[in-house]
Protein backbone atom coordinates (compact mmCIF):
# COMPACT_ATOMS: atom_id res chain seq x y z
CA UNK A 1 0.00 0.00 0.00
CA UNK A 2 1.28 3.52 -0.86
CA UNK A 3 1.94 5.97 1.60
CA UNK A 4 -0.24 8.91 0.03
CA UNK A 5 1.27 12.48 -0.49
CA UNK A 6 1.22 14.36 2.90
CA UNK A 7 1.44 17.91 1.83
CA UNK A 8 1.17 20.27 -0.62
CA UNK A 9 4.65 22.19 0.14
CA UNK A 10 6.96 23.35 -2.59
CA UNK A 11 10.65 21.18 -2.26
CA UNK A 12 13.44 22.21 -4.55
CA UNK A 13 16.51 19.46 -5.37
CA UNK A 14 19.34 21.28 -6.48
CA UNK A 15 22.34 19.77 -8.03
CA UNK A 16 24.76 19.92 -10.91
CA UNK A 17 24.00 15.95 -12.07
CA UNK A 18 20.54 15.17 -13.32
CA UNK A 19 20.84 11.50 -12.87
CA UNK A 20 21.36 12.52 -8.78
CA UNK A 21 18.31 15.02 -9.05
CA UNK A 22 15.93 12.39 -10.57
CA UNK A 23 17.28 9.81 -7.96
CA UNK A 24 16.45 11.87 -4.77
CA UNK A 25 12.98 13.40 -6.64
CA UNK A 26 12.23 9.73 -6.98
CA UNK A 27 12.64 8.72 -3.54
CA UNK A 28 10.90 12.28 -2.33
CA UNK A 29 7.27 11.47 -4.27
CA UNK A 30 5.25 9.05 -2.60
CA UNK A 31 5.46 11.66 0.81
CA UNK A 32 5.39 14.45 -1.12
CA UNK A 33 3.07 16.66 -3.78
CA UNK A 34 5.54 19.27 -5.63
CA UNK A 35 8.86 18.44 -6.07
CA UNK A 36 11.09 20.39 -8.49
CA UNK A 37 14.19 19.80 -9.72
CA UNK A 38 17.17 22.54 -10.54
CA UNK A 39 20.12 21.26 -12.72
CA UNK A 40 21.34 24.19 -14.91
CA UNK A 41 23.93 26.28 -12.99
CA UNK A 42 23.06 29.19 -14.78
CA UNK A 43 19.03 29.18 -13.94
CA UNK A 44 19.34 28.49 -10.36
CA UNK A 45 18.60 31.53 -8.98
CA UNK A 46 15.85 31.57 -11.22
CA UNK A 47 14.20 28.11 -10.34
CA UNK A 48 14.38 29.58 -6.79
CA UNK A 49 12.21 32.56 -7.71
CA UNK A 50 10.31 30.51 -9.67
CA UNK A 51 9.02 27.61 -7.70
CA UNK A 52 9.31 29.36 -4.38
CA UNK A 53 10.44 26.30 -2.69
CA UNK A 54 9.61 25.80 1.49
CA UNK A 55 12.49 23.32 1.28
CA UNK A 56 15.92 23.44 -0.66
CA UNK A 57 17.45 20.13 -0.89
CA UNK A 58 21.31 20.76 -1.91
CA UNK A 59 21.97 16.94 -3.45
CA UNK A 60 24.85 17.84 -4.76
CA UNK A 61 28.10 15.06 -4.89
CA UNK A 62 30.20 17.47 -2.69
CA UNK A 63 29.44 19.78 0.40
CA UNK A 64 31.81 22.84 -1.05
CA UNK A 65 29.59 22.72 -3.71
CA UNK A 66 26.50 22.97 -1.77
CA UNK A 67 28.19 25.85 -0.31
CA UNK A 68 29.21 27.38 -3.27
CA UNK A 69 26.00 27.66 -4.72
CA UNK A 70 23.80 28.69 -1.59
CA UNK A 71 26.74 31.22 -1.29
CA UNK A 72 25.78 32.44 -5.00
CA UNK A 73 22.07 32.45 -4.21
CA UNK A 74 22.52 34.64 -1.79
CA UNK A 75 24.50 36.76 -3.55
CA UNK A 76 22.54 36.80 -6.90
CA UNK A 77 18.72 36.53 -5.32
CA UNK A 78 17.24 38.55 -3.10
CA UNK A 79 14.31 36.19 -2.56
CA UNK A 80 16.36 34.05 -0.60
CA UNK A 81 16.64 36.15 2.87
CA UNK A 82 13.19 37.47 2.35
CA UNK A 83 11.24 34.77 1.49
CA UNK A 84 10.82 31.94 4.38
CA UNK A 85 12.22 28.52 3.87
CA UNK A 86 14.97 25.64 5.20
CA UNK A 87 17.65 23.88 3.86
CA UNK A 88 18.85 20.53 3.72
CA UNK A 89 22.47 19.27 2.71
CA UNK A 90 23.18 15.94 1.60
CA UNK A 91 26.91 14.76 2.67
CA UNK A 92 29.18 11.83 2.50
CA UNK A 93 30.88 10.17 5.18
CA UNK A 94 33.91 12.35 5.20
CA UNK A 95 32.10 15.46 5.26
CA UNK A 96 29.50 14.64 8.13
CA UNK A 97 31.62 16.80 10.53
CA UNK A 98 31.65 19.75 8.02
CA UNK A 99 27.98 19.36 7.96
CA UNK A 100 27.66 19.41 11.16
CA UNK A 101 29.65 22.74 11.47
CA UNK A 102 28.05 24.43 9.18
CA UNK A 103 24.09 23.53 10.31
CA UNK A 104 25.51 24.54 13.72
CA UNK A 105 26.30 27.40 12.77
CA UNK A 106 22.82 28.30 10.82
CA UNK A 107 24.73 28.20 7.47
CA UNK A 108 22.41 25.38 6.86
CA UNK A 109 18.99 23.95 8.89
CA UNK A 110 19.94 20.12 8.33
CA UNK A 111 22.06 17.56 6.93
CA UNK A 112 21.55 13.87 5.89
CA UNK A 113 24.29 11.15 5.56
CA UNK A 114 23.33 10.38 1.76
CA UNK A 115 26.57 9.63 -0.29
CA UNK A 116 26.79 6.74 -0.86
CA UNK A 117 23.45 5.66 -1.03
CA UNK A 118 22.87 4.57 2.86
CA UNK A 119 20.42 2.09 4.50
CA UNK A 120 18.80 4.59 5.73
CA UNK A 121 16.59 5.41 3.40
CA UNK A 122 13.89 7.14 5.43
CA UNK A 123 16.06 10.04 6.82
CA UNK A 124 15.52 12.34 4.19
CA UNK A 125 12.01 12.57 3.88
CA UNK A 126 12.04 12.90 7.88
CA UNK A 127 14.25 15.40 7.48
CA UNK A 128 11.52 17.47 5.43
CA UNK A 129 8.79 16.63 7.46
CA UNK A 130 10.42 18.68 10.33
CA UNK A 131 11.68 21.29 8.07
CA UNK A 132 7.93 21.82 7.06
CA UNK A 133 6.87 21.29 11.04
CA UNK A 134 9.42 24.13 11.68
CA UNK A 135 8.03 26.45 8.51
CA UNK A 136 4.33 26.27 9.93
CA UNK A 137 4.82 27.10 13.45
CA UNK A 138 7.03 30.24 11.74
CA UNK A 139 4.47 31.16 9.98
CA UNK A 140 1.65 31.27 12.31
CA UNK A 141 0.58 34.24 14.05
CA UNK A 142 1.87 33.14 17.73
CA UNK A 143 3.64 35.54 19.24
CA UNK A 144 7.22 35.24 19.86
CA UNK A 145 8.66 35.48 23.36
CA UNK A 146 10.65 38.64 22.04
CA UNK A 147 7.78 40.02 21.10
CA UNK A 148 5.69 39.46 24.35
CA UNK A 149 8.18 40.84 26.42
CA UNK A 150 7.77 43.97 24.58
CA UNK A 151 4.30 44.05 24.99
CA UNK A 152 4.73 43.33 28.49
CA UNK A 153 7.00 45.54 29.12
CA UNK A 154 4.37 48.16 27.59
CA UNK A 155 1.53 46.84 30.22
CA UNK A 156 4.25 47.70 32.83
CA UNK A 157 4.76 51.09 31.80
CA UNK A 158 1.24 51.97 31.11
CA UNK A 159 0.63 50.35 34.47
CA UNK A 160 3.32 52.89 36.48
CA UNK A 161 1.39 55.43 34.44
CA UNK A 162 -2.34 54.63 35.62
CA UNK A 163 -1.39 54.87 38.91
CA UNK A 164 0.01 57.59 39.56
CA UNK A 165 -2.46 59.10 37.88
CA UNK A 166 -4.72 57.45 40.19
CA UNK A 167 -2.29 58.40 43.07
CA UNK A 168 -2.67 62.45 41.73
CA UNK A 169 -6.27 62.71 41.86
CA UNK A 170 -6.74 61.60 45.00
CA UNK A 171 -3.76 64.24 46.65
CA UNK A 172 -5.42 66.98 44.48
CA UNK A 173 -8.77 66.76 45.09
CA UNK A 174 -9.93 67.95 48.40
CA UNK A 175 -13.51 68.69 48.16
CA UNK A 176 -16.38 68.13 47.77
CA UNK A 177 -16.39 64.55 50.02
CA UNK A 178 -18.10 62.30 47.14
CA UNK A 179 -15.01 63.19 44.74
CA UNK A 180 -12.80 61.83 47.31
CA UNK A 181 -14.89 58.83 47.22
CA UNK A 182 -15.38 58.43 43.87
CA UNK A 183 -11.12 58.62 43.46
CA UNK A 184 -11.21 55.89 46.51
CA UNK A 185 -13.31 53.85 44.63
CA UNK A 186 -11.13 54.04 41.32
CA UNK A 187 -8.22 53.33 43.00
CA UNK A 188 -9.38 50.25 44.64
CA UNK A 189 -10.62 49.10 41.36
CA UNK A 190 -7.64 49.41 39.35
CA UNK A 191 -5.53 47.55 42.41
CA UNK A 192 -6.22 44.17 40.35
CA UNK A 193 -4.79 45.32 36.87
CA UNK A 194 -1.51 46.87 39.45
CA UNK A 195 -1.15 43.31 40.59
CA UNK A 196 -1.57 41.60 36.87
CA UNK A 197 0.90 44.46 35.49
CA UNK A 198 3.22 43.31 38.16
CA UNK A 199 3.56 39.62 37.18
CA UNK A 200 3.65 40.67 33.39
CA UNK A 201 6.37 43.13 34.52
CA UNK A 202 8.10 40.43 36.11
CA UNK A 203 7.56 37.74 33.32
CA UNK A 204 8.85 40.43 31.10
CA UNK A 205 12.37 40.88 33.00
CA UNK A 206 12.82 36.87 32.87
CA UNK A 207 12.40 36.74 29.14
CA UNK A 208 15.41 39.35 28.14
CA UNK A 209 15.53 40.76 25.03
CA UNK A 210 17.39 38.63 22.22
CA UNK A 211 20.98 40.43 20.37
CA UNK A 212 22.04 39.35 17.42
CA UNK A 213 26.10 40.15 17.50
CA UNK A 214 27.53 40.24 13.34
CA UNK A 215 31.34 40.49 13.76
CA UNK A 216 34.23 38.37 11.87
CA UNK A 217 36.52 38.79 14.94
CA UNK A 218 36.07 36.11 16.55
CA UNK A 219 37.69 37.93 20.46
CA UNK A 220 35.12 40.86 19.66
CA UNK A 221 32.45 38.62 19.44
CA UNK A 222 33.57 36.60 23.03
CA UNK A 223 34.23 40.50 24.38
CA UNK A 224 30.76 42.07 23.06
CA UNK A 225 29.40 38.34 24.65
CA UNK A 226 30.99 38.94 28.27
CA UNK A 227 29.32 42.50 28.25
CA UNK A 228 26.02 41.59 27.59
CA UNK A 229 25.95 37.94 29.92
CA UNK A 230 27.05 40.69 32.35
CA UNK A 231 23.20 42.10 31.71
CA UNK A 232 21.35 38.89 31.45
CA UNK A 233 20.69 39.60 27.74
CA UNK A 234 20.27 36.68 25.37
CA UNK A 235 22.54 36.73 22.02
CA UNK A 236 23.44 34.86 19.03
CA UNK A 237 26.24 35.81 17.06
CA UNK A 238 27.37 35.93 12.91
CA UNK A 239 30.81 35.79 11.55
CA UNK A 240 29.63 37.79 8.66
CA UNK A 241 26.71 39.18 6.68
CA UNK A 242 25.56 35.93 4.60
CA UNK A 243 25.15 33.95 8.01
CA UNK A 244 23.37 37.04 9.38
CA UNK A 245 21.03 37.26 6.95
CA UNK A 246 20.87 32.92 6.77
CA UNK A 247 19.97 33.78 11.26
CA UNK A 248 17.28 36.13 10.22
CA UNK A 249 15.36 33.81 8.20
CA UNK A 250 14.91 31.71 11.13
CA UNK A 251 15.21 34.39 14.37
CA UNK A 252 13.82 37.44 15.08
CA UNK A 253 15.94 39.64 17.70
CA UNK A 254 14.95 42.49 19.46
CA UNK A 255 18.28 44.17 18.20
CA UNK A 256 21.39 43.71 15.89
CA UNK A 257 25.16 44.76 16.88
CA UNK A 258 26.96 45.13 13.64
CA UNK A 259 30.83 45.44 12.57
CA UNK A 260 31.37 47.69 9.81
CA UNK A 261 34.53 46.41 8.17
CA UNK A 262 33.35 42.52 7.33
CA UNK A 263 35.16 40.46 4.38
CA UNK A 264 32.86 38.93 2.18
CA UNK A 265 29.47 41.21 2.51
CA UNK A 266 30.37 44.45 4.73
CA UNK A 267 27.93 46.08 7.64
CA UNK A 268 26.91 48.42 5.15
CA UNK A 269 25.99 45.97 2.44
CA UNK A 270 23.83 43.55 5.02
CA UNK A 271 21.76 46.53 6.22
CA UNK A 272 20.72 47.52 3.04
CA UNK A 273 19.73 43.74 2.76
CA UNK A 274 17.73 43.07 5.85
CA UNK A 275 16.32 46.43 5.84
CA UNK A 276 14.36 45.18 2.55
CA UNK A 277 13.39 42.50 3.92
CA UNK A 278 10.14 42.92 5.53
CA UNK A 279 10.74 40.96 8.70
CA UNK A 280 13.83 41.75 9.70
CA UNK A 281 13.28 45.65 8.96
CA UNK A 282 12.07 46.91 12.02
CA UNK A 283 14.75 45.83 13.82
CA UNK A 284 16.89 48.12 15.18
CA UNK A 285 20.93 48.21 14.38
CA UNK A 286 23.59 49.59 15.59
CA UNK A 287 26.84 50.03 14.26
CA UNK A 288 30.66 48.91 15.47
CA UNK A 289 32.93 50.78 14.22
CA UNK A 290 36.71 52.31 14.10
CA UNK A 291 37.18 55.72 14.67
CA UNK A 292 38.81 56.39 10.85
CA UNK A 293 35.37 54.99 9.92
CA UNK A 294 33.25 58.21 9.77
CA UNK A 295 32.29 58.71 6.61
CA UNK A 296 31.08 54.76 6.16
CA UNK A 297 28.94 55.10 9.62
CA UNK A 298 27.37 58.61 8.30
CA UNK A 299 26.34 56.07 4.93
CA UNK A 300 25.31 53.41 7.62
CA UNK A 301 23.11 55.95 9.74
CA UNK A 302 21.36 56.51 6.16
CA UNK A 303 20.84 53.14 5.27
CA UNK A 304 18.76 52.66 8.38
CA UNK A 305 21.46 52.41 11.22
CA UNK A 306 20.08 54.10 14.80
CA UNK A 307 23.32 54.37 15.91
CA UNK A 308 26.74 53.24 16.57
CA UNK A 309 29.50 52.26 19.16
CA UNK A 310 33.24 53.12 18.70
CA UNK A 311 36.00 50.49 19.15
CA UNK A 312 37.50 49.88 21.45
CA UNK A 313 34.02 49.52 23.15
CA UNK A 314 33.12 50.96 26.25
CA UNK A 315 30.94 48.62 28.06
CA UNK A 316 28.99 51.33 30.10
CA UNK A 317 28.57 53.01 26.16
CA UNK A 318 27.39 49.92 24.65
CA UNK A 319 24.91 48.67 27.37
CA UNK A 320 23.34 52.21 27.81
CA UNK A 321 22.81 52.56 24.01
CA UNK A 322 21.19 49.00 23.32
CA UNK A 323 18.97 49.81 26.67
CA UNK A 324 18.12 52.89 25.15
CA UNK A 325 17.27 51.83 21.63
CA UNK A 326 15.75 48.68 23.00
CA UNK A 327 13.36 50.98 25.54
CA UNK A 328 12.64 53.25 22.33
CA UNK A 329 11.84 50.26 20.16
CA UNK A 330 9.05 48.86 22.82
CA UNK A 331 6.32 48.10 20.39
CA UNK A 332 3.15 50.00 21.24
CA UNK A 333 -0.03 47.55 22.53
CA UNK A 334 -2.68 46.22 19.68
CA UNK A 335 -5.92 48.24 19.81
Amino acid sequence: MDTPAATADTILVATDITTDATLVKDMLNPEFNHIFTSTDPDKLPGDFVRHRPDVLVLAFNTLEKSERYYLCLFRLCKLVYQYPHRTVILCSKDELKRAYELCRKDYFDNYVLFWPMCQDSSRLPMSIHSALRELSTLKSDVPSAAEFAAQARSLAELGKALDKQVAQSGQHIESPQHLKQWAQEVKQKCEPLMKSVDVLKAMAERIQPIVLVVDDDELQRIIIGNHLKAENYQHIFASDGFEALNLLRKTQPDIILMDVMMPGMDGMETIRRLKAVPQSANIPVIMITGKSEGLVVVDCMKAGAVDFVVKPLNRAILIDKITRVLNTAVSPLPH
